[in-house]
């Protein structure tokens, strides 16, 4: 009876064996790669956090981006576009902890997309709004189905601002009262004093402006 015994007992371990090999083969390419410790892969913990931003601010004054990236003592930096390329404003290099803190002093008014990059990935953070003051009137009782000069009629709800010379079409950003919006060039003027937009009468309301006087413009 012993052999048989044997036997039994060599095709039990033999079965255990496979099932064993078989186990290890069906474990995750993600769960092989950790370490020792268990500790999950570094592509899976590495990013771009922001803290803190900055990013509607007067000419001449200093946009402002910090936050926490990993791995660590990477290289990280704050860009916009402009002309269809990213431009580098600042560059840090995080501390063991991951923190960065990116600053840039912005003379030109502008409206562009800003990101921070770092060494794994890179993060969307909107627009970054530069601006300036801008003397603006607003026009539209009595001229409503007027035509414009950039084409079509103006409508009670049309948003947009007349310019003597910018290209029809080109995006302002406008800020007021804490309010900000983004519109279109639709018309030519104004051709009173010194004012250098006229808001349409939807865009006065969006921006609660009334009558004339100094405008927040990135343009």
């Amino acid at each position: 009876m012993r052999p048989k015994l044997n036997a039994r007992a060599g095709s039990l371990f033999a079965g255990a064996l496979f099932i064993a090999i078989t186990c290890a083969a069906a474990v995750s390419p993600l769960a092989r790669s950790a370490d020792s410790k268990g500790t999950t892969p570094k592509a899976a913990v590495t990013g771009v956090k922001v803290t803190e931003r900055r990013l509607n601010v007067h000419a001449g004054s200093r946009v402002l981006v910090a936050g926490r990236t990993g791995p660590a003592k990477s290289a990280v930096s704050l860009q916009v576009r402009r002309r269809g390329r990213w431009i580098t404003l600042d560059r840090d290099r995080a501390s063991a902890s991951g923190r960065y803190v990116l600053r840039d002093r912005v003379r030109q008014p502008m409206s562009v997309p800003v990101r921070v990059k770092g060494a794994t990935a890179s993060r969307a953070l909107g627009r970054l709004n530069v601006y300036r003051y801008a003397n603006a009137s607003w026009y539209g009782p009595g001229l409503f189905g007027r035509r414009l000069g950039c084409g079509g009629r103006l409508g009670y709800s049309q948003l947009g601002v007349a310019h003597k010379t910018l290209p029809c079409g080109t995006k302002v950003t406008l800020r007021h009262g804490g309010r900000s919006l983004r519109v279109p060039v639709i018309d030519r003027g104004p051709y009173v004093g010194s004012r250098e937009f006229d808001l349409t009468a939807a865009t006065a309301r969006r921006l609660h402006f009334r009558g004339h006087g100094s405008i927040l413009s990135t343009r």
